[in-house]
């Protein structure tokens, strides 16, 4: 028994599979990433205005991340925890058990990437990170305490039946929204979309073997997606005030058309999940992301080694660079 991310215990030995290999099903191995805010970022703030814009061109883009990233300490210890509870209703089926086990591992080594990354948001002045935070830790701390187990679990396979959708977004349009951006954040938002794609059948599998029904499938992607999006949007809001430039007509112009953008290319993918014959594993994986798994993702990061950086000049190529040390 291992403390995982929410403070509990988990049964899953976390600790001994953190960049090693698991075994033999779709979650390959449980690596290490380590990964910092833009470099030098919290050296120029609060001095420097604006020093969370880890892509220079896209300040929009940029807080749309930042704020996407606040709800992730929150949001996986409450998936780790919901999976936890559902662990003894699959108890009888050892391959989901250990998929669910790999899952949880991910969870944690996202959910300490994401602490990280917003300490360093909170450390450049942004007066509103603790704020919203707080709000999104009372957000998910209330649906575990009060809401049945059947919620969490619709909840958990809608946020994950989105986080693949938007994985694939992100990936096909990976030219577009990284490309020039800080290597940092670019392989951190990446990197973790890359393996919410190879841990795509977790929660899905977990939440019908637990009972979950069509009806709760779609109340669960609908609540998780409105929910996400919601916190998403106050966040970046927040975060474009406190730079001054919510109220720039050039900046909303622009941020308008970018959501265009993302949601003209991610409305095909979340509407092919309402379908009652929707299954995950059949979601074909964008051959950069397989490409990746090859090169770097199936083996485990030896004798303390991190995954390295992305190179955000190299995107437009059909397989994933890592920025030179």
């Amino acid at each position: 028994m291992t403390q995982d991310a929410t403070g509990g215990r988990t049964g899953t030995q976390i600790g001994t599979r953190i960049g090693t290999r698991i075994g033999d099903g779709r979650i390959k191995a449980i690596r290490k990433m380590l990964f910092r805010f833009p470099r030098g970022a919290r050296a120029q703030a609060p001095a420097r205005p604006r020093a969370a814009h880890w892509h220079k061109a896209r300040p929009e883009f940029s807080h749309i991340v930042n704020a996407a990233s606040l709800a992730m300490p929150h949001l996986e210890p409450y998936l780790i925890r919901t999976m936890a509870k559902a662990r003894p209703i699959v108890s009888d089926d050892p391959a989901l058990v250990r998929e669910l086990n790999a899952y949880v591992a991910q969870e944690t080594t996202h959910h300490r990437q994401h602490r990280a990354f917003n300490d360093e948001l909170a450390a450049c002045g942004y007066e509103s990170v603790p704020r919203i935070e707080a709000v999104l830790a009372e957000d998910y701390g209330r649906f575990g305490k009060t809401k049945s187990l059947m919620f969490n679990l619709a909840y958990a396979e809608g946020f994950e039946s989105m986080a693949l959708a938007i994985g694939h977004m992100l990936v096909e349009d990976r030219v577009h929204l990284f490309g020039g951006s800080d290597p940092a954040v670019a392989s951190l938002v990446l990197w973790h979309f890359v393996e919410e794609i190879e841990h795509k059948e977790a929660a899905f599998d977990v939440f019908h073997a637990a009972g979950g029904t069509y009806g709760w499938r779609l109340y669960g992607l609908a609540f998780a997606t409105a929910h996400i999006f919601l916190r998403t949007g106050q966040g970046y809001r927040a975060l474009l005030r406190e730079d001054g430039l919510w109220g720039d007509w050039r900046l909303r112009l622009r941020l308008a058309v970018l959501l265009l953008r993302i949601f003209s290319k991610l409305t095909p993918k979340l509407l092919r999940i309402l379908s009652p014959t929707y299954l995950p594993r059949k979601v074909a994986d964008p051959a950069w992301v397989t490409a990746w798994w090859a090169a770097y993702g199936a083996h485990p990061m030896e004798m303390g080694q991190a995954l390295g950086d992305l190179d955000t000049t190299q995107l437009h190529k059909p397989e994933p660079a890592l920025r030179a040390a």
